[in-house]
């Protein structure tokens, strides 16, 4: 008894899926991925790198402004006369 084509290709690809270890997991993507996928999509490669230097910029920015607000407080508690809290 000969098996029909179309059962031949079922039974190949229960063979094929239970051959996958079971280990093997799919993680969803990120948020960070999702957004970058879809910025990809969306923008051309200049308008991408632009944007990129801008949020590195900012970035920047901040790490002077902390700086700065840690030199103010040290320079003022410097010049205060009495115990040193720092």
């Amino acid at each position: 008894m000969q098996a029909a084509p179309g059962n031949a290709v079922l039974s190949t690809a229960n063979r094929a899926s239970s051959a996958l270890p079971s280990t093997l997991s799919v993680r969803p993507p990120s948020v960070t991925g999702a957004l970058r996928a879809l910025e990809g999509l969306l923008m051309r490669p200049g308008q991408r790198t632009a944007r990129r230097n801008a949020w590195t910029a900012v970035l920047e920015d901040r790490r002077r402004a902390k700086d700065r607000r840690e030199t103010r407080h040290l320079l003022e508690a410097v010049a205060t006369p009495g115990p040193q809290a720092t």
